[in-house]
């Protein structure tokens, strides 16, 4: 039982809370301002891209009109509730937004709660004159000032559209961060691993979003009660630039006070390494008796969520693929999106190569968790005793990575049939697109396991690297980038399919340019000091 320096009482068990503030964004100073410019982009980026497509009251009345019909549509993104520029981008993006806000607020607080406590760090913090609660508070902290900067970008960068709207949205988003990081919170006592933690808390994230999304998807108007028990559903009602309903944000602010005391009343009621749902413990045979079979061991949960959510998706995507095509119509700024997306072919197909283009965009952010699992294995200290026996570090490595590749093709596949079952046709096309974005998928993991390899220290810049690549997918084309920016993308070479040519010459060159990464990240790995 760990022994603190400090005695009870409020303002003593929140001793050194400042000292861990600064050290958490300090060690965080490329996560958070990745994750906050990604979300801002994304959201500012909407206005010009909107005006483009929907110039008229006309075409924003027709757009609001074929919404109402399109139930699938409705699903995905949600409601309209006004036909301003403003109102249409909290409709296009505000949902998307406070889920990117809720992901980077679980990470942050996760980090720095219950990975410290995992990797024994906090037990040494805990011996100085650190109160019980100061790391979790830190925590909380960190992830408010993250969130309060993006919700600052996002009313300063739409004050033009409205400034009562901008600041609801900003606050909208802010607040289903925050309702995910105190959440966080609560699991991270609950749970004796971050791995489990994280992907809890993300479970949960995305049951928020089905239930939201099977709310819309019954109702026009965000009435339904599935949307209402949704922190996501909050976010899409308080309706910002449509008669904002400010008492929405009591329910965002009644639930992280709520989630908040009761995060506080377990971190006081534990010892630190210790959890209310402790892992069973087991031997390391049988099935765990190889480096592969640990690692399978280790991230099999994650494998299976983001299984389960990529067949979803596909399904989702494809069920909509011909509401999508009706919606666009004579469109022709949207059509002209669609295509730089997706390619130049008939529209279904352009939307099709689309949306298979995000969900490639997407398994490159599994493809760079999984990889940095090495790195996580390392610095927490467990991968010494796997090392200490007759096991090489090629082979501990190539376990890990077997399931950071090979899951990516697993997501791709499974995304694939989804698109087939939910389109109904064209199996073998859709297949063959979703597997075509293999190549630029692993060449974002080879670069991780570069940095892994070589550069550990600076192996968190991967995430930054997915990022990016996400703002160019997702943003660029929206935004009529020079061709010559969508090209820093590895994506931006692959042939768009269905409906274009298949080019095999981007595709062995970033296959081969995958395997050099690869190749020299192992290389680095196995000449350089452990845990350096």
């Amino acid at each position: 039982m760990t022994t603190f320096a400090v005695r009870p009482g409020t303002s003593r068990q929140l001793a050194g809370t400042g000292t861990l503030l600064r050290f958490a964004l300090r060690r965080d100073r490329l996560m958070i301002p990745v994750w906050i410019g990604v979300n801002a982009l994304m959201v500012l980026s909407m206005p010009n891209t909107l005006e483009g497509l929907y110039g008229t009251p006309a075409e924003r009345a027709d757009l609001i009109r074929q919404m109402t019909a399109n139930s699938s549509l409705r699903a995905m993104i949600g409601p309209v509730f006004d036909d301003s520029i403003g109102a249409l981008t909290a409709w296009r993006v505000g949902v998307y937004a406070g889920a990117l806000a809720a992901v980077m607020s679980l990470l942050v607080v996760v980090r720095h709660t219950r990975d410290e406590e995992e990797s024994g760090r906090q037990e040494l913090v805990a011996s100085g004159m650190v109160g019980r609660r100061a790391s979790l508070t830190s925590a909380l902290l960190a992830a408010a000032v993250a969130n309060a900067v993006l919700a600052l970008l996002v009313t300063a960068g739409l004050a033009g559209q409205g400034t009562a709207g901008a600041l609801a949205l900003g606050l909208g988003i802010a607040g289903v961060g925050m309702v995910f990081a105190t959440m966080a919170a609560i699991v991270a006592q609950l749970t004796e691993s971050a791995r489990l933690a994280r992907g809890l808390t993300a479970g949960v994230l995305g049951a928020a979003f089905v239930l939201r999304a099977a709310g819309d998807s019954a109702s026009d108007d965000g009435s339904s009660v599935l949307t209402w028990l949704s922190p996501l559903g909050w976010l899409e009602n308080l309706r910002p630039y449509a008669d904002e309903r400010w008492w929405v944000l009591a329910l965002l602010a009644g639930a992280v006070l709520l989630q908040g005391a009761v995060a506080y009343g377990l971190a006081g009621r534990r010892d630190i390494g210790m959890s209310f749902l402790p892992t069973r413990p087991g031997p390391a045979t049988g099935r765990l008796g190889s480096a592969g079979a640990l690692a399978w061991r280790l991230q099999r949960g994650g494998v299976l969520g983001w299984s389960i959510g990529f067949l979803l998706a596909g399904a989702v995507y494809g069920g909509m693929t011909e509401g999508a095509a009706g919606l666009v119509g004579d469109n022709e700024n949207a059509r002209r999106i669609f295509e730089r997306m997706g390619g130049q072919s008939g529209l279904t197909d352009a939307f099709l190569a689309s949306m298979v283009g995000m969900l490639g965009l997407v398994a490159a952010l599994y493809i760079v968790a999984s990889v940095l699992r090495l790195h996580g294995e390392e610095t927490s200290g467990r991968a010494e005793p796997v090392l200490a026996n007759a096991v090489g570090r090629l082979r501990w490595a190539a376990g890990h990575l077997a399931i950071a590749f090979g899951g990516s093709a697993l997501l791709m596949l499974l995304a694939g049939l989804g698109f087939a079952v939910g389109y109904g046709r064209e199996t073998g096309p859709i297949l063959g697109a979703c597997l075509v974005q293999l190549p630029a998928i692993w060449v974002i993991g080879g670069l991780a396991v570069l940095l892994t390899g070589v550069l550990p220290r600076a192996a968190a810049a991967a995430w930054g690297v997915a990022g990016a690549v996400l703002l160019i997918g997702w943003v660029g084309p929206a935004l009529d980038v020079p061709q010559a920016v969508l090209d820093v993308s590895p994506f931006g070479h692959l042939p768009k399919l269905p409906g274009g040519e298949m080019e095999w010459g981007p595709v062995l060159v970033l296959l081969g340019l995958a395997v050099v990464l690869v190749a020299a990240g192992l290389a680095g790995l196995r000449r350089r000091d452990m845990t350096t």
